[in-house]
């Protein structure tokens, strides 16, 4: 009988990557909690009786708590990453020499809070000072849609054509917003009608205040060196989420009252953003 003289040979699978296994280990615990806890987080907030005691109806509170619970995730995710990290003996040497270089640890910091964590950090901003919330209809950038969901790192923009935008928070957080729900929930729905020059604008405004309704407003509010008019048409008060089909009724009708009084621009004449009369 051979003896086994080399006491390598004798080691055991779990004792040769016990390093690997460890990372291995902590990677699946770590997916496994952040399943549980996102999932035990959605569940608790979607109690009518939590639902009432947090106020989850008040869209200041429900934004705040869908960041503070995606931070809750990404941090749990994090610490699970760098504990399974810093199983391996190799990546502790190389994080002992990038600490003992600050200028390095200051480059690092400084290029990921630019790229990445600067949206995080915006995304945090947002939750805090809360210039738009969960619900709100804003107008950023030049497009106009509801606040669908916040993250972390992007926000969702729902437009009235039922597409969704993905705004960075960092982008959102240094734009001017025009939100118009911030503080009532009704709004006015309001269209521009562009009209030649030559045309009647007295006989516009008569036309397309009937459309409005009593009580609301139609007015002359630019004039373009090109010879152009715009009229703003403002119609009833409505709640936010069915402002883009008051605002295409109004749009419509007015259309039709032009067209019926025989001010629709002449053949070959284009508006400022092209086509004879235009309405927005």
């Amino acid at each position: 009988m051979l003896a086994v003289d080399d006491p390598n040979l004798a080691e055991t699978f779990l004792t040769r990557y016990d390093h690997q296994v460890s990372a291995a280990v902590t990677l699946v615990f770590t997916i496994g909690l952040v399943i549980v806890v996102n999932r035990l987080l959605g569940r608790i907030v979607a109690r009518p009786g939590v639902r009432d005691v947090l106020d989850l109806h008040d869209p200041r509170v429900d934004t705040r708590l869908r960041i503070v619970r995606r931070l809750v995730v990404a941090t749990i995710a994090v610490i699970g990453v760098a504990v399974a990290l810093s199983q391996f003996t190799a990546l502790d040497r190389l994080a002992a020499s990038l600490l003992a270089s600050g200028a390095i640890v200051a480059a690092v910091v400084g290029f990921a809070a630019q790229r990445s964590l600067g949206n995080v950090v915006a995304g945090i901003l947002l939750a805090v000072a809360q210039p738009v919330r969960i619900g709100d209809l804003v107008t950023v950038e030049g497009e106009t849609g509801t606040i669908e969901d916040m993250g972390l790192t992007y926000t969702v923009l729902r437009t009235g054509a039922d597409a969704r935008l993905m705004i960075p928070n960092e982008r959102l957080a240094s734009s001017i917003v025009r939100n118009d729900t911030i503080f009532s929930r009704s709004i006015v729905a309001e269209v521009s009608v562009w009209l030649p020059a030559s045309a009647d604008v007295d006989r516009a405004l008569e036309l397309v205040a009937l459309e409005a309704g009593e009580g609301m407003t139609a007015q002359v509010v630019e004039m373009t060196p090109e010879g152009w008019v715009r009229l703003t048409v403002s119609g009833t008060a409505c709640p936010a989420e069915e402002r883009f089909a008051r605002e295409a009724e109004l749009r419509a009708g007015c259309l039709r009252r032009l067209r019926a009084g025989g001010l629709l621009a002449d053949e070959g004449q284009e508006s400022p953003h092209g086509g004879r009369s235009y309405t927005r």
